[in-house]
């Protein structure tokens, strides 16, 4: 340093100038490597930082709307989905209600005919009823006259002829009596 007079004191508030100067010598210096040197350098770094967020930024919008699209498309594939679903249990009901309606007229149709089957086994069980009916009363008379008169009817031609006879009228009286009420 500079020594001033031997004996004065320097003003606290007075700069020494040579310290000044090469303190703004060292700021210069420090400076100027921090401009030209590191400066561009963290510039540059900064910037490659600035497009990896803008690129990133952009790569999850574009994510984004690949995956709304996606959503999209899943949503309007189960709407079709239900749709078809639908449809196909609508389809199940009408089915199923022609397959009842089918078996009921298949049941009415197997019911009408074990029916008329069973007027039928019916009507031929009365006629052989009938029939057998005939003959016992025809014999059981024939047997009956026989003991009356005192001798054997065994003519069987004439005996069938009164017996059919006899029964005609019977059948003919319960037919007059039938119709009166």
């Amino acid at each position: 340093m500079i020594q001033l007079a031997a004996d004065e004191p320097q003003s606290p508030l007075l700069p020494v100038w040579p310290e000044i100067f090469i303190g703004l010598f060292a700021i210069g210096v420090v400076y100027s490597a921090f401009h030209f040197k590191l400066l561009p350098i963290i510039n540059r770094a900064l910037d490659e930082r600035r497009e990896a967020i803008e690129g990133g930024i952009e790569k999850a919008e574009a994510t984004q709307a690949e995956a709304r699209q996606t959503l999209e498309e899943y949503r309007t594939q189960l709407a079709e989905a239900r749709h078809e679903a639908a449809r196909l249990r609508q389809e199940a009901q009408e089915q199923g209600a022609a397959l009842i309606a089918e078996m009921r007229e298949e049941g009415q149709r197997q019911r009408e005919e074990i029916i008329a089957a069973g007027h039928a086994q019916i009507e031929a069980d009365r006629r052989q009823a009938t029939e057998t009916l005939r003959q016992d009363i025809g014999r059981l008379a024939t047997d009956l006259a026989g003991r009356l008169v005192g001798e054997s009817l065994e003519d069987h031609a004439r005996q069938s002829r009164v017996i059919d006879r006899f029964l005609d009228e019977l059948e003919g009286r319960a037919d007059t009596a039938e119709a009166a009420r």
